[in-house]
C-alpha cells in the first residue's frame, strides 16, 4: 500500500451502524441530526467558557469526528439534566455494618445518575472472621460484591441502559480463591435442565448469573512484583488468575506499583484510576471521570493534532464545571481533582491507512508524545485561567465502544475485530443478526485494491499476544491513568489456547506487568451472548445491509426468567 490516505472529513455517517447507534442513543429533540448534536454537545458543555472562535473550531471538530465526547456527553447534551461523567470510583472505606449500607447507598445513587461505578472490597475482613462488637462471624467481600451486582440489575440508567460496575479485590485476601472462580457459569448447573449456566447466558444474554454485571479483577501490589523479581516466581494466585481468565475471560488483572501502589480504584472499564481509602491522604472516595476522545484515523497531521488536543481538553476541563452530580461528596472530590480522561481511538486504522503493523511505530510515538505534552500544559493552563484546581490526571484510553461504531472506527488502542464479521443482537426476545465490513478495511480494500487477508484484525493477533501486550504497554508510558483493552483469543480448549499454553502465557503477562496498568482477555464464546462473530470477506459483501432473524426464540427455550421475564 502506498501513496497518501485521505479519511472521510465529512461524516455522513461511514455505515448503517454508525448511523444505528445514532438514532437509538443520541439523537433527541434539539439534536435530529449529527451536525444538530455537535453543536447542542460543544455549546452546552463549554459554552459559557470557550472564545467564540474556539467554540466554533470545537463544533467544526465533534462535527468531523476528530474529537469524539464522550456518550454521557452526547445523550445528555441539550437536556435539563447533565449526567455528563461516564463512572464513580467508590471507596469501601471501613469495614463496618455502616459502610456496607453506606456502600450500597452510594452505588445506587451514582447507577441511577447514569454512571457506572468501580468498588475495591479488599479493606472487607475475610469470611468467617470474628465480629467485635457482635461475636458473630462476617461474611466477607462477596455477599456485599454480590449486593451491589444486584443493585446494577434492578436499575436502568436514565431508563434507557443497564449499569456497568467493576469490582476488585487484593491478591494476598483470605477469600481470593472464592473471588476466582465465582463467574465460574460453565460449572453451574441449573436445576431441571441438562444445561450450564453458561449455556442460557448465550442464548439469552440478560439471564441471571453470579456476578454477571460485574467485571471483576484481582489487585496486584509492590509484593507481588518485589517477590517475581527476586524469585521468578509468579505465586499460584497469578497463575489460578491466568488460567482463569484464559478460560472464562475473568478475573482481569489490575496492576498498581511503587507511585501507583495505591490506585487501586477503578472505573468500570479500568481505564480511570485513583487512590483507595487505604492511601496516606484518605484516598479519594466518590472520584469521577470525564472522558472524550481523540479520533487520530480522522487528523491529517501534527499541527492540527496538536489544536484538536488542546480544544478536547478545554472541553473536558469545562465539563468538571457544568456536570451534575448525584451527591455532595462527589463534588467536593471533583472540585479537588478534577480528573481528565481524554483519550485516543482510530489507532489501528490511522496505522492502516500508513499501510503499518500493529504496533507503535516512530511516527506513532511522536503522535504520542504530543498528545501527552500538550494535555499536560493546556490542563494546567487553562485551568488557572478559570481559577480552578489543577486536574491530577489527564488521560485515559476508554474502550469507545458506542462512540468508536459511531465514527466507525478501531475503538481505543484495538486492532479491528476482524475484516468481516456477523453483528449478534436481542431485538424482544428473538436474536437478530447482520452482516459487517469494517468501514476502515473496506476503505483500504476500495482505495488501494489491499486483499482482505492482508489486513492485520485482532483474531489475526490472536496467536501473537506478545504483541498486543507490548502494543499496550508502549502506549501506557503516554498515560497517566490507564488503558481499557481486551485481547482476543480463540476458545478455551482449542490449539492456540488450552492447559498447555498457560503457562508461556503467564510468564510473557508477568514480564510486562511492571509497564501496564490493567490487562483484560476474551476467549472466544466465554461469556453470553456474544456479539460478533468473524466471516469471510467474500461472504459478508454480499448480504451486507440485509437482517437476519436467528430461529430461535429466547422465550421457547428458558420458559421463563431472562428476556421473558
Amino acid at each position: 500500500m502506498s501513496g497518501t490516505y485521505r479519511s472521510n472529513l465529512n461524516p455522513i455517517f461511514r455505515n448503517s451502524f454508525s448511523q444505528d447507534i445514532f438514532d437509538l442513543k443520541y439523537k433527541h429533540e434539539g439534536a435530529e441530526t449529527w451536525d444538530e448534536l455537535s453543536a447542542t454537545v460543544a455549546i452546552d458543555v463549554a459554552g459559557k467558557y470557550l472564545r467564540k472562535d474556539e467554540l466554533q473550531e470545537l463544533i467544526a471538530m465533534i462535527r468531523k469526528q476528530q474529537f469524539l465526547p464522550g456518550g454521557r456527553y452526547l445523550y445528555y447534551a441539550g437536556r435539563d439534566i447533565k449526567f455528563f461523567n461516564n463512572c464513580f470510583l467508590l471507596c469501601a472505606e471501613e469495614d463496618t455494618r455502616e459502610d456496607w449500607a453506606n456502600l450500597s447507598w452510594k452505588a445506587e445513587s451514582c447507577l441511577m445518575s447514569g454512571g457506572g461505578i468501580g468498588v475495591d472490597y479488599s479493606i472487607y475482613r475475610p469470611a468467617g472472621s470474628t465480629l467485635g462488637r457482635t461475636g458473630g462471624l462476617s461474611s466477607g467481600p462477596l455477599p456485599k460484591i454480590s449486593m451491589i451486582n444486584e443493585i446494577g440489575r434492578r436499575v436502568m440508567q436514565g431508563g434507557s441502559r443497564r449499569s456497568a460496575i467493576y469490582g476488585s479485590l487484593n491478591w494476598q485476601h483470605a477469600d481470593i480463591n472464592e473471588f476466582l472462580t465465582c463467574k465460574d457459569w460453565d460449572k453451574m448447573s441449573v436445576p431441571g435442565t441438562d444445561l450450564s449456566l453458561s449455556d442460557l447466558k448465550n442464548i439469552d444474554f440478560n439471564w441471571p448469573a453470579p456476578m454477571d454485571m460485574t467485571n471483576i479483577s484481582l489487585n496486584y501490589d509492590d509484593d507481588w512484583l518485589l517477590n517475581y523479581w527476586r524469585t521468578g516466581d509468579v505465586g499460584d494466585v497469578f497463575r489460578k488468575n491466568v488460567e482463569q481468565a484464559l478460560r472464562t475471560g475473568e478475573p482481569g488483572f489490575s496492576f498498581n506499583f511503587f507511585d501507583k501502589r495505591h490506585e487501586t480504584l477503578r472505573n468500570a472499564c479500568t481505564e480511570v484510576t485513583a487512590n483507595n481509602s487505604l492511601a496516606p491522604d484518605g484516598g479519594d472516595d466518590s472520584d469521577v471521570c470525564d472522558l472524550g476522545s481523540i479520533n487520530l484515523a480522522n487528523i491529517d497531521n501534527i499541527d492540527e493534532l496538536k489544536r484538536i488536543i488542546e480544544l478536547g481538553t478545554k472541553f473536558l476541563v469545562c465539563g468538571t464545571l457544568r456536570a451534575d452530580l448525584p451527591y455532595e461528596k462527589v463534588k467536593r472530590v471533583r472540585e479537588k481533582n478534577r480528573r481528565l480522561g481524554l483519550g485516543i481511538m482510530g489507532i489501528h486504522e490511522w496505522l492502516i491507512q500508513r499501510g503499518q503493523r500493529y504496533e507503535v511505530t516512530s511516527e506513532l510515538h511522536r503522535w504520542l508524545r504530543v498528545y501527552k505534552s500538550v494535555s499536560d500544559d493546556v490542563s494546567d493552563r487553562y485551568a488557572d485561567e478559570l481559577s480552578i484546581s489543577r486536574p491530577v490526571g489527564k488521560r485515559a484510553i476508554a474502550p469507545n465502544g458506542s462512540i468508536g461504531i459511531l465514527a466507525g472506527t478501531t475503538t481505543g488502542i484495538e486492532p479491528l475485530f476482524a475484516v468481516a464479521y456477523k453483528r449478534r443482537y436481542l431485538r424482544g426476545t428473538t436474536w437478530h443478526y447482520q452482516y459487517v465490513v469494517d468501514s476502515a478495511a473496506k476503505e483500504v480494500i476500495e482505495k488501494y485494491d489491499a486483499k482482505p487477508e492482508s489486513i492485520e484484525s485482532a483474531l489475526d493477533l490472536a496467536d501473537d499476544y506478545e504483541r498486543r501486550i507490548k502494543m499496550q504497554a508502549d502506549i501506557q508510558d503516554y498515560v497517566d491513568h490507564s488503558i481499557s483493552s481486551t485481547i482476543n483469543l480463540p476458545s478455551w480448549g482449542s490449539e492456540l489456547n488450552n492447559p498447555d499454553t498457560v503457562a508461556q502465557f503467564t510468564e510473557t503477562l508477568a514480564s510486562y506487568a511492571h509497564r501496564i496498568r490493567g490487562f483484560t482477555v476474551y476467549p472466544d464464546g466465554a461469556r453470553g451472548g456474544q456479539p460478533l462473530t468473524s466471516v469471510p470477506y467474500e461472504e459478508a459483501i454480499k448480504q451486507v445491509g440485509e437482517e437476519f432473524v436467528e430461529a430461535v426464540d429466547v422465550c421457547d427455550i428458558t420458559q421463563r426468567g431472562g428476556g421473558c421475564g
